[in-house]
């Protein structure tokens, strides 16, 4: 089979009408329709319903970031508008949650709406509690930075977003964020901030759906992967071989990866395409550490084609008992490092035994990532799906894809 650099975006297409889009979410989380693939045959139910297709003692794998306010509005000395959207930490190897604790000051990437009106003026923005000003740190090729200080300085830049910031829904809905988004485009079981955009297949559960998946003896752990504005970032090139991957911090405990390798003989399944890449991410890490084993921290870290180019293999069990042990030596309880994985055909799930998702847009790389769990029958689940009005994107309905 080709290498995946070589695959054309082009087969990779369908026609999603505007309609299909879901533009707001469903009155109850649960409610949503779900698309199940299982055993090479297609059917659907509700989400809410999700416990009666898992197998027992399989172990679900939830994406736990939180989605950050991180649309900043100011205005500039002529009061015309500009928008700040924070993008992720300038300072090199520094994951998003260190740079939430930040106090008084902080550098981050940020992509600025009406840069033109910005004439390296300092902007201000001030309400009860918070004194915010933005300067203009420096020009970058793809973005700029930006030097942000606020009073009282005690606060966290965590709480300085979320008094002041709006959140970032993706641009596709073509809408402002309402008051409802700041409930609904988060999961339940959000915890770690740092995302700028939601791991969406989390949305559908409630907590009356852990529950029952819990006395179903379906069992969960959690991950987190701070999801980048890249996951909007839409293919180009002709072939993926131009295109570049963008890059984001996973952080997983040493229990969470031993809970991984018991649960190998049984059914795992990652909630949401992050989830599904942080998991498959460690494997390779081990690989990384099988072959190196004094190897660094940022030895570790995946570049794109790391995963197909790699010479060395070892189950899965193993990679994960030397990783666990690389860990242990340097005694290290959390595993936090970066990873460019891109997950496409013809690769090999290692962890994984099964994703669920929503339905993402054509061309995209997300739709590979489908791919590469549903082989060729991608395109029969997306044609059901529009087939039988199921909703699409962020706020859209859900699949489960079972090996």
């Amino acid at each position: 089979m080709k290498h995946p650099s070589q695959i054309a975006i082009s087969d990779f297409t369908y026609e999603l009408p505007a309609e299909k889009i879901a533009v707001y979410p469903l009155e109850n989380r649960d409610e949503s329709k779900l698309l199940i693939f299982k055993q090479g045959e297609i059917s659907e139910d509700r989400f809410k319903h999700i416990d009666t297709v898992l197998e027992k003692e399989s172990l679900l794998v939830f994406n736990n970031t939180r989605v950050i306010s991180a649309r900043l509005h100011f205005f500039n000395a002529k009061q015309q508008a500009i928008e700040i959207f924070c993008l992720s930490p300038h300072a090199a190897g520094q994951d998003p949650g260190m740079a939430m604790a930040a106090q008084r000051t902080v550098r981050w990437n940020c992509l600025v709406g009406n840069l033109k009106r910005w004439k390296d003026e300092e902007l201000r923005l001030s309400q009860p509690g918070l004194s915010l000003i933005a300067r203009l740190a420096e020009r970058q090729a793809q973005d700029v930075v930006v030097e942000f200080l606020w009073e009282p300085a005690e606060l966290s830049f965590a709480a300085v977003l979320e008094k002041a910031g709006h959140l970032p829904i993706p641009p596709y809905l073509k809408r402002d964020s309402e008051q409802l988004d700041a409930q609904r485009y988060q999961t339940i079981y959000a915890e770690h901030e740092g995302s700028v955009a939601a791991p969406t297949a989390g949305l559908h559960f409630t907590e009356a759906v852990l529950k029952k998946l819990k006395e179903r003896s379906i069992h969960t752990a959690a991950v987190t992967l701070h999801v980048g504005a890249g996951t909007f970032k839409p293919v180009k090139s002709a072939t993926m071989q131009d295109h570049e991957m963008h890059s984001e911090w996973i952080d997983v405990e040493l229990d969470t990866i031993g809970a991984l390798r018991d649960h190998l003989a049984k059914k795992i399944i990652a909630v949401g395409t992050t989830s599904l890449r942080t998991i498959e991410s460690l494997y390779w890490m081990g690989v990384k550490a099988h072959m190196n084993s004094k190897a660094q921290l940022t030895e570790l870290e995946l570049g794109q084609w790391d995963v197909y180019d790699l010479p060395v293999e070892l189950s899965a069990s193993d990679s994960l008992d030397v990783l666990m042990r690389w860990m242990q030596s340097r005694q290290l309880q959390r595993l936090i490092c970066k990873t460019q994985i891109l997950i496409a055909p013809p690769y090999q799930l290692k962890i994984a035994g099964g994703l669920i998702t929503n339905f993402h847009q054509p061309q995209s790389t997300l739709l590979l990532l489908v791919s590469a769990v549903a082989g060729d029958k991608w395109r029969d689940i997306y044609n059901y799906a529009l087939a039988h009005g199921f909703r699409f994107l962020s706020y859209g309905d859900s699949s489960v894809l079972l090996k």
